[in-house]
């Protein structure tokens, strides 16, 4: 099974869940029902974003403890100001 068909699969499942605790086919507690899973997606989503958030800081605060990445760019951009130069352009 694919990786796009395994994400497609939880998604539909958890989709199918949240839709029957919505409709009242699960059946929670009434302050649950009312107050909390509305606003389950939302929580989801902000959650997600968080993650994201962190992944993406993390990554920028060790990316110089990759050092074969670090300086695999560092000569990308070198080269880069070589060729700018060459057409005439200030980098500096």
């Amino acid at each position: 099974m694919t990786r796009a068909i395994e994400t497609i699969s939880a998604g539909l499942l958890l989709s199918s869940l949240y839709l029957a605790a919505f409709l009242g086919l699960i059946p929670f507690p009434a302050k649950i029902q009312e107050y909390i899973i509305p606003v389950l997606p939302f929580w989801a989503l902000v959650s997600f974003g968080a993650y994201l958030l962190f992944s993406l800081g993390l990554g920028i605060f060790t990316f110089k403890d990759r050092e074969d990445a670090y300086n695999e760019l560092v000569i990308e951009i070198d080269q880069a100001k070589k060729e700018l130069r060459a057409k005439g352009v200030d980098v500096d």
